[in-house]
């Protein structure tokens, strides 16, 4: 496995840090995650592959076992606001200084800085702030989040996991660790570059959902059928649309 011999200290979140710590272990990575006393447990249901562990990190105690295995790890991966951990006397500059190697990655909706750095958010709110949800939805409609996919998981979770692949190789170099501040907006917007370069090249000229690939156009959309299901038409080329039309009208 890719990540055998990784060893990665998971603070409990919500979904995207779990689905990131899913997917270092899912590769090999010995991920263990940090609960707090008293809660659920794997409210996300991806803890696949980790072990874990319930701690007080309002006790000095608890913050000391932090700090233990923190000293141990490869990776540290926290999910809290802008100056949480810090208050907690996990910040990176301790937890670094303790353990020079350490990647600590940090995966907000926000960021570290800024005005929002310090606000709580969701999903749709992180998608509306990088741009993307105003393009999609129906012509005419309100526009609508897919799921909480885009935001969470392929903006914060995943794009969280690459900033830590790119981290331990950059530190096959160095000998050293780096602090890791991926974001759900940013990481979203980034995720929709091929949106935004290619808004006046004939793809997104139009307003919303009048585009060739986002329901404008009849051979790149969705119909509902007879039996009350549906079926998702993808013929964009010519060839493939011709002979859709002549399948349908046989």
């Amino acid at each position: 496995m890719a990540l055998q011999g990784v060893s990665v200290v998971e603070l409990a979140g919500l979904a995207p840090g779990p689905f990131c710590g899913m997917v270092l272990a899912d590769f090999g990575a010995k991920v263990v995650r940090v609960d707090r006393t008293g809660s659920r447990g794997d409210v996300s249901r991806l803890g696949r592959g980790k072990r874990s562990l319930a701690v007080d990190l309002k006790r000095p105690a608890g913050v000391a076992v932090v700090r233990r295995l923190c000293a141990r790890a490869d990776v540290l991966l926290e999910p809290f606001r802008h100056g949480v951990m810090e208050k907690l006397q996990l910040g990176p500059e301790i937890l670094q200084k303790e353990n020079p190697k350490l990647i600590y990655a940090r995966l907000t909706g926000f960021g570290q800085s800024g005005r929002f750095s310090k606000i709580a958010g969701h999903d749709i709110n992180y998608l509306a702030l990088s741009g993307v949800l105003s393009k999609i939805g129906r012509s005419g409609e309100n526009p609508h989040a897919p799921l909480n996919l885009l935001a969470d998981f392929a903006g914060g979770g995943l794009m969280c996991t690459l900033g830590i692949v790119m981290a331990l190789f950059e530190r096959t170099h160095s000998g050293k660790g780096q602090v890791i501040d991926a974001n759900m907006v940013e990481g979203t917007a980034y995720l929709s570059s091929f949106l935004w370069k290619t808004q006046k090249v004939g793809l997104w000229e139009q307003p919303r959902g009048e585009n060739l690939l986002d329901g404008g156009a009849p051979f790149y959309t969705t119909y509902k059928t007879a039996d009350g299901e549906f079926m998702a038409v993808g013929a964009l080329e010519p060839q493939f649309y011709e002979l859709l039309i002549k399948e349908m009208t046989r």
